[in-house]
């Protein structure tokens, strides 16, 4: 193992310990701020931390591409960021190649609704009925499978240097599990930061049961993609019902029946 690879391991290992604190911690919160049974609260998060062992057993060799990958846009100066012309600037850079990894990221989840076979996969994490910080990890291991092929593809057209990824790696982690958590953030501090980011709420519309509101606010980190493209919603929050109206989860309540679902959900539509 060479140098490279320890350091990659080591990055690994400390993000995470970061996503698990962060989760750990949230979850805790959720249950001090939003009371229920600890019952419930037990089962709801049993069912969907299964997904983990899928991710890791996916994501994790897959990584080693988007590191190999990235390496590569070095050693050839190979990418957008290569050819803008405040590339030698090192804060310019990097606030660069955040921007163009999210706007990436927009396009991913835009893709993952509106292309059938990939939307077949990605409803297993929109039929969650209750929405907190554990339906962040309720990704199928077939989208794991795209959403990692899809950064491989992303870090090859921007270049973008391993330091980019780590650090946009601790900022996704962190917004992504706070944008699934059933708090809320105070009215002010919602009304200021949705003008950019993604907040708790917005993405609660995204997950709301019906369309047009399951078609929107589909930004990672920032809500101006949104803005930009006409994604962009508001709903109130008293009216806002998780799930999907297409799915009857009365049926795909296991894990072993969400990890089926997507392919018969496409056998009915073949039929």
């Amino acid at each position: 193992m060479n140098r490279n690879d320890l350091k990659f391991d080591h990055s690994t290992a400390v993000q995470l310990l970061f996503y698990a604190i962060i989760m750990i911690c949230l979850w805790h919160m959720e249950l001090i701020f939003r009371p229920e049974s600890l019952k419930n609260k037990w089962r709801h998060t049993i069912l969907n931390s299964q997904f983990i062992i899928t991710a890791l057993l996916i994501q994790l060799p897959l990584s080693i591409l988007v590191f190999r990958m990235s390496q590569w846009s070095l050693m050839h100066h190979w990418g957008l960021l290569y050819k803008i012309p405040f590339s030698t600037h090192f804060l310019l850079k990097v606030l660069t190649g955040l921007i163009l990894l999210d706007f990436f990221e927009y396009i991913y989840h835009v893709s993952m609704h509106k292309i059938g076979c990939l939307w077949s996969f990605h409803l297993v994490h929109h039929i969650d009925i209750k929405l907190d910080v554990s339906t962040t990890v309720r990704e199928h291991p077939l989208e794991t499978f795209v959403r990692v092929s899809f950064m491989i593809i992303a870090v090859y057209i921007i270049g973008a240097p391993v330091l980019i990824l780590l650090i946009r790696q601790f900022i996704q982690s962190f917004s992504n599990i706070a944008a699934h958590t059933s708090l809320h953030l105070p009215k002010k501090a919602e009304k200021i930061l949705k003008y950019l980011f993604i907040t708790p709420d917005l993405h609660k519309v995204h997950h709301h049961y019906k369309l047009p509101y399951t078609d929107c606010n589909y930004g990672d980190i920032l809500s101006i993609w949104d803005r930009l493209f006409g994604t962009y919603k508001e709903l109130d929050q008293s009216k806002i019902i998780f799930g999907l109206d297409t799915a009857n989860v009365n049926h795909i309540n296991t894990f072993i029946s969400l990890l089926k679902y997507p392919f018969k959900n496409t056998l009915r539509k073949n039929e």
